[in-house]
């Protein structure tokens, strides 16, 4: 389970809107200083994102949570963001590059490109409908796990799956 702490700043039914702070893994590497990512890290800022996630503790505005993600939740949504429609373009390129091979339709690269092209498409068309399908699947939801108490402590609270 990965978990991350947020603040309640809405909350409809058994759903709440948190605010999380992004934060770049630089802080604890030994090499920030000369890394790529720790320029981009600094010139963007430490910005909020404001999520979706399921209230099963109870959580009020203004509550301090911890909110849990299943790492296999992250992964398959990972594998479905950049996957789908990578694997779609590559395997669309192939068929137009056989189309072209049989039927001579196009000059030598554009088939594939073309198609290449449909299938980056279909793959986002698809990705859209993965996503749409998950929306409300408790799986790939972020919960809250428990709430911080104003000195720091856990409540006793948990969500079970």
């Amino acid at each position: 389970m990965i978990e991350e702490a947020a603040r309640v700043v809405d909350v409809q039914g058994d759903v709440v809107w948190v605010e999380t702070q992004r934060r770049s893994t630089c802080e604890r590497c030994s090499v920030n200083k000369g890394c790529g990512s720790a320029v981009l890290a600094k010139v963007m800022g430490r910005k909020r994102s404001v999520i979706r996630a399921v209230n099963k503790t109870q959580a009020c505005i203004g509550d301090n949570v911890i909110l849990g993600l299943s790492e296999s939740a992250l992964i398959r949504g990972s594998l479905a963001v950049y996957g789908a429609p990578l694997a779609s373009m590559f395997l669309f390129a192939l068929l137009g590059e056989w189309v072209n091979k049989h039927l001579q339709l196009l000059s030598h690269d554009v088939a594939s490109i073309v198609f290449g092209m449909a299938g980056l498409v279909a793959g986002l068309f698809w990705l859209r409908r993965f996503g749409d399908k998950i929306r409300e699947d408790i799986r790939f939801q972020p919960v809250i796990l428990r709430r911080i108490e104003p000195n720091g402590a856990h409540t006793a609270t948990r969500a079970l799956f």
